[in-house]
């Protein structure tokens, strides 16, 4: 009779969520890629909304969200891009918060390549170096920022190539075609350790803090899938997530 009950509690609970299923369209800024696919699902599951996930860097969807591209939900690199939404009076008042602290680290797919100091960088030893364009992401302006503290901005500049976000960055590291770059923490972690290769998390104290922050965007006010996933967000099973790719 128990086993009846919980198995009845369990189709009415199914029930309601298809009843009550929506979908929010998200912007997500692309180092944020791997906990964002695995908090979409585990999203899904526990609530039976959809979120429907685009990837990209910060400034681009900036630009997309004031040509009226369709998102609901901004999850930003930082915090500027919110606030600057906020300000425009494009977003739902009283619904940013940050939603992780990201963390810049230097890698290579070449094992003892990248020392626990960055000494790499003063040295020079190799041929290129990529980064995210700082003007569009902000992963890429902390990358200037560690350099130019470090001193080496200028000597290191004809070897930097840079990518229009943060995954083009890693995905010209990890497929060889430049030794090193500065990618997120998060896309090399795995399990809470760097998955492969050599790598140097870099120092807080040599860039500004990487807060991102989420926001409800105009589109998405009236959403209740909107609304639920950022409360989502700021649920234990969400940060446990976000902390398990190196975030603070």
């Amino acid at each position: 009779m128990k086993t009846r009950l919980v198995l009845i509690a369990s189709a009415l609970l199914a029930a309601i969520h298809a009843a009550c299923a929506g979908e929010v369209s998200v912007a997500v800024a692309a180092n944020f890629t791997a906990p964002m696919n695995r908090i979409a699902t585990a999203f899904a599951q526990d609530t039976g909304h959809t979120a429907s996930l685009s990837f990209g860097s910060t400034g681009k969807f900036y630009a997309q969200i004031k040509n009226g591209a369709p998102f609901q939900v901004l999850l930003a690199a930082d915090q500027q891009t919110p606030a600057k939404l906020e300000q425009e009076k494009q977003t739902l008042a009283g619904s940013r918060f940050t939603y992780a602290v990201g963390r810049l680290v230097l890698w290579s797919k070449q094992p003892g390549l990248v020392d626990d100091k960055g000494e790499v960088l003063r040295k020079g030893s190799f041929e290129k170096i990529a980064i995210a364009d700082p003007k569009l992401a902000p992963y890429g302006a902390a990358a200037v920022e560690v350099m130019e503290k470090m001193g080496v901005r200028q000597a290191l500049q004809p070897k930097v190539v840079q990518g229009e976000n943060i995954s083009m960055a890693y995905q010209w590291t990890s497929t060889g075609n430049t030794p090193l770059g500065f990618v997120a923490l998060s896309q090399v972690m795995l399990d809470g350790k760097i998955a492969e290769g050599s790598a140097w998390v870099v120092p807080l104290s040599l860039h500004e803090p990487i807060r991102q922050d989420a926001v409800v965007l105009n589109s998405g006010k009236d959403n209740p899938a909107a609304t639920a996933l950022m409360h989502y967000l700021k649920g234990d099973k969400a940060r446990a997530i976000i902390r398990s790719f190196g975030y603070e």
